[in-house]
């Protein structure tokens, strides 16, 4: 399940560390990395290309290229086996920790002889990483840090976007079965939490057999854990479990908001029915004396007789949402449609996938009003950036203007947030750009006083206009940074600086619990795709679901103004 792209993209991410754990040349493992992206980006599935095709590509040349064939052809690429003979296993599970790269996990294994996590947790508590070159306390808390992420991470739970691909197809597939009223995917997908344990699938039909025997059959299961009349649970071949549940067409409502959960949720709803003489499951809603059935079909129409509004699955968190919704204060949330421009997206002038023209083009499909082109500064080094480039893209940026059905273009770019928290141009610079968001993407590991002072820097300057991805996480992959977020919020809502919230699967950053934390100190954001691909810019959709569950509006999300209401906060920026 999921397309050819994302599997040549893992081998070829993997050969591109397993270069770099042997020593080798760092622009041959530069060249997979970029490689490995440039196939996850690609908008055609790579199973239906040819090897010329394939050669079209950007980064892809003829050996790559060979390679993608061999293991479309044999499901192997033969060059990665032999690499991952000549590497220790145990260095192969180091360097999935993040913030311990290849050289450092191969290093610890040629010093000390360290082949497993736990090997390493006892290492760092008796203190021996301190005499290695390039290792020190501060080295030992971070990958501490890093052991806690991945740990996290391997509770059996797969990003959002990976989950929804599987659940929409599943969906789609059920929905054809003769019989189905209804069908759609329930549980903490529903809620779009960044991360999915497994997958919950409900189907309103007045026979399950057809349906639990489609699930067992279809060509993505690789295993039936178990089957019933009422539930089947099978596991796919991504290893992901996914618990089918049929519901009688009059009990859809019931079950619908039964199994979307959260369970904390489903606790308050109950004791609200209780204290209204009736009882709530996933059945329908009853009177507790007599036992009749009182509604059960939808939700609205269960919510409603518990004297509630229908509440947004995003807000099914025990955060106050029942309280909020018996007041009628519940807040109407930003949705995907509101959604007028991005405001943070990449070209392949940097380490973008697609050319200018491409991505606005793309964007204009999406029926946006508004567009930011932003392409990395010159301090991120391997872009390669220079002032003549830029201005040059200003030029093209402009001329490009208004051709598609009106969409305004933005030219912008995104800074880099130095160690001081300085950025790459002088004031003077910045101020001829429409829109400037600034970045940490490096020297993660500062004290938190030193973070804290870089960011709120940074959000000082009258030209940032935005904080991108605040924390600098990747989910499973990487911590985020150590700083006083509530001094940085205090510092955005003063400077009048929006926070991103990143919609990129890997990185939703901000957190949900971060947006509420900072919409309290009156910050307002910008929800950005940070698309690298024309096929990057549908990860809105995540980001937005994100936004949702920090409970926020149009009037808290700045890229859902009115293009007026967007220049007048930016030229307030640079006043």
């Amino acid at each position: 399940m999921g397309r050819a792209n994302d599997q040549v993209e893992a081998l070829l991410q993997e050969y591109a560390d397993l270069i770099a754990i042997r020593g080798e040349e760092a622009f041959k493992a530069r060249a997979y990395e970029k490689a490995a992206r440039a196939v996850g980006g690609y908008p055609q599935d790579v199973s239906t290309l040819d090897a010329k095709a394939l050669l079209e590509i950007p980064n892809v040349g003829k050996s790559v290229a060979d390679k993608i064939v061999e293991y479309l052809r044999t499901g192997r690429m033969s060059v990665v086996e032999k690499a991952r003979t000549s590497v220790p296993a145990g260095v192969r599970e180091l360097i999935a920790i993040p913030g311990l790269g290849p050289r450092k996990a191969m290093l610890l294994h040629e010093e000390l002889g360290i082949s497993t996590v736990d090997q390493l947790v006892d290492a760092i508590h008796q203190e021996r990483l301190r005499d290695l070159k390039g290792f020190g306390e501060r080295t030992e808390e971070n990958i501490l840090r890093g052991i806690s992420v991945l740990q996290h991470a391997g509770e059996g739970r797969i990003l959002v976007s990976a989950a929804m691909d599987i659940a929409e197809q599943l969906v789609a597939e059920l929905s054809e079965i003769p019989g189905c009223v209804r069908c759609t995917y329930a549980g903490s997908l529903r809620r779009m939490k960044e991360t999915i344990g497994d997958v919950d699938i409900l189907v309103a039909a007045r026979r399950s057999a057809p349906f639990m025997e489609a699930l067992a059959g279809l060509p993505h299961t690789a295993e039936v854990i178990a089957m019933g009349r009422k539930k089947t649970s099978v596991r796919t071949v991504t290893g992901l479990q996914v618990d089918l549940r049929v519901l009688p067409p009059a009990s859809w409502g019931a079950g619908l908001q039964y199994f979307t959960g959260s369970k904390a949720h489903n606790i308050r709803t109950r004791e609200l029915a209780v204290r209204h003489g009736l009882k709530l499951s996933e059945y329908g809603l009853f009177d507790a004396e007599s036992g009749e059935s009182i509604t059960s079909e939808t939700e609205e129409a269960i919510y409603e007789r518990l004297g509630l509004p229908w509440i947004p699955p995003t807000l099914r968190e025990d955060r106050g949402e029942i309280a909020a919704g018996l007041r009628g204060e519940l807040p109407e949330l930003v949705t995907e449609k509101d959604i007028r421009g991005d405001l943070h997206t990449h070209t392949d002038l940097t380490d973008g996938l697609a050319p200018l023209e491409d991505m606005i083009a793309a964007a204009a499909a999406r029926g946006y009003a508004y567009y930011a082109v932003t392409d990395h500064a010159p301090n991120l080094y391997m872009q390669r950036m220079t002032d003549e480039k830029i201005l040059a893209q200003r030029e093209r940026v402009r001329a490009l203007d208004g051709a598609h059905r009106e969409m305004r273009l933005l030219h912008g770019t995104e800074l880099n947030i130095g160690p001081d928290g300085s950025l790459d141009w002088p004031d003077e610079f910045l101020a001829d750009f429409d829109i400037c968001v600034a970045s940490v993407h490096s020297h993660f590991n500062q004290s938190r006083r030193e973070l804290t002072r870089r960011l709120i820097r940074a959000c000082e300057n009258p030209y940032v206009a935005v904080i991108g991805h605040p924390t600098t996480r990747r989910i499973g992959k990487r911590p985020g940074i150590d700083a006083d977020f509530d001094e940085v919020f205090k510092a955005c809502a003063r400077a009048g600086t929006a926070l991103e919230i990143n919609a990129h699967p890997e990185r939703l950053d901000l957190r949900d619990e971060d947006i509420l934390r900072a919409k309290e100190y009156g910050v307002k954001f910008a929800v950005n795709s940070d698309a690298h691909a024309t096929t990057h810019l549908p990860y809105m959709r995540y980001g937005l679901a994100t936004a949702q569950r920090g409970w926020l509006t149009t009037d808290d999300v700045i890229n859902t103004w009115p293009l007026t209401r967007l220049r007048r906060f930016l030229r307030k920026k640079g006043a």
